[in-house]
């Protein structure tokens, strides 16, 4: 099979083509991103023979990026467009989506957003894996700027669809115990050099996974993700710090502490201990600022469930929010948002506007896709009609939007 990813393309009467073809709302191409450092969880619908299409030292895929306008940075033998999301174009080609954005501005974004940062600055993703992750930190702006990258805060969501099992240890490690000083820290990070594993979690405090419920993480909070397929909402950059020395039964590389510190850094445990916000990282009310319970949407809750249900699932952070749209079986609505957003289907079969969708079951490495979307604002403001084709199983799809969403608290 010819894989869809080498018919890349750029051109601008593509991506006019896209826009106007969609109404508004464009088709996105699977995103595949290997890790090395994690071993998959073979939960986000990749055929089981293409879980690992890289030469070796890549890994294998536990994650899909979705609505991305930025490139993964997984070492020097990254692909071209790993981690980027591809526009299907209506004459069989692939634009790359921050093209797309770039060539749109604000009719893709809406002004505000464009004006205000210009460019597209979240995406969401699964990541998928068989065990928890290694425990690791996000630098906020000013320390990423250092590197000339901006912060990043995340979200988490555990979604039921994507969750048929919770593989080896559905338990995430969040921030520190309240009375861990600082020296503790720095010193399992010497532990680091020694080889073997450094125990950094045992200084921290784990969480059991609620299925349907979420976290908000912002920049500068440790974290060990349990193993869960998480549909992830972040801000737009891949800057991280490992942590821990041995996870998934494998060492840690430790370039991979250093991988985003200044050059004239480098070595400095300080630097890294400097990376963590002290006071989140050990608030005593972290569960009551950080848990995600979700909550209907007003139109949900007027509409009393006899053709949808709306739910907020991602809402604390200002970098970016998310809900899960649920049609009844057989049922249609029309649905405005105040903002841009791209969306993944995750169970289901209909209709966004003009497109045609379905949950994936088994793609392959490579194949295009009818689950994920982009809605422009302007399509978003003017309302999207979205069907159920089936008259027994929900359409079940989840939205993520940029900064200062202004729906958020209605």
């Amino acid at each position: 099979m010819v894989s869809a990813y080498e018919r890349i393309t750029s051109t601008a009467s593509g991506m006019d083509r896209s826009l106007d073809a969609g109404q508004g709302i464009v088709r996105l191409a699977p995103t595949w991103v290997p890790r090395a450092f994690c071993s998959p969880g073979r939960r986000i619908r990749l055929h089981p023979d293409d879980y690992f299409p890289f030469e070796q030292n890549r890994g294998g895929i536990d994650e899909r990026w979705l609505a991305s306008a930025v490139r993964a940075d997984n070492g020097p033998l990254t692909g071209e467009y790993e981690g980027l999301s591809l526009v299907v174009d209506p004459d069989g080609g692939l634009l790359p989506f921050d093209e797309f954005v770039s060539h749109h501005k604000a009719a893709a974004l809406g002004r505000r957003l464009w004006d205000e940062h210009g460019r597209w600055p979240m995406y969401s993703k699964f990541f998928d894996n068989q065990q928890a992750l290694p425990f690791h930190v996000h630098h906020n702006d000013e320390k990423a700027a250092l590197v000339g990258k901006p912060g990043k805060p995340e979200s988490y969501y555990y979604s039921h669809h994507m969750n048929n099992h919770l593989a080896d240890h559905p338990i995430s490690f969040f921030g520190l115990q309240l009375e861990v000083t600082r020296a503790q820290f720095k010193e399992r990070l010497q532990r680091f050099e020694r080889g073997g594993d450094n125990n950094v979690r045992d200084l921290s405090r784990g969480y059991r996974t609620q299925l349907g419920t979420g976290w908000d993480i912002p920049a500068g909070v440790l974290h060990a993700p349990a193993s869960i397929c998480t549909y992830e909402p972040q801000a737009a950059c891949d800057v991280f710090c490992m942590c821990e020395s041995w996870s998934n039964n494998r060492e840690v590389p430790q370039e991979l502490m250093w991988k985003d510190v200044p050059n004239d850094r480098k070595g400095d445990l300080d630097f890294i201990v400097d990376l963590l916000d002290w006071d989140l990282n050990t608030d005593p009310s972290f569960v009551r600022n950080r848990f995600m319970a979700p909550y209907q949407t007003a139109a949900s809750a007027a509409d009393e469930h006899t053709r949808f249900i709306e739910r907020w699932i991602v809402y604390k952070s200002p970098a970016f929010s998310a809900k899960e749209l649920t049609i009844l079986p057989g049922q249609g609505v029309t649905i405005d948002d105040a903002d841009a957003y791209g969306l993944i289907v995750v169970q289901g079969i209909g209709a966004v506007g003009p497109h045609q969708v379905a949950a994936a079951t088994t793609l392959r490495y490579g194949q295009l896709s009818q689950d994920e979307l982009f809605v422009t604002e302007a399509a978003a403001k003017e309302g999207v009609k979205v069907v159920n084709f089936s008259p027994t199983e929900e359409l079940v799809m989840l939205k993520h939007f940029g900064p200062g969403n202004s729906e958020l608290g209605r």
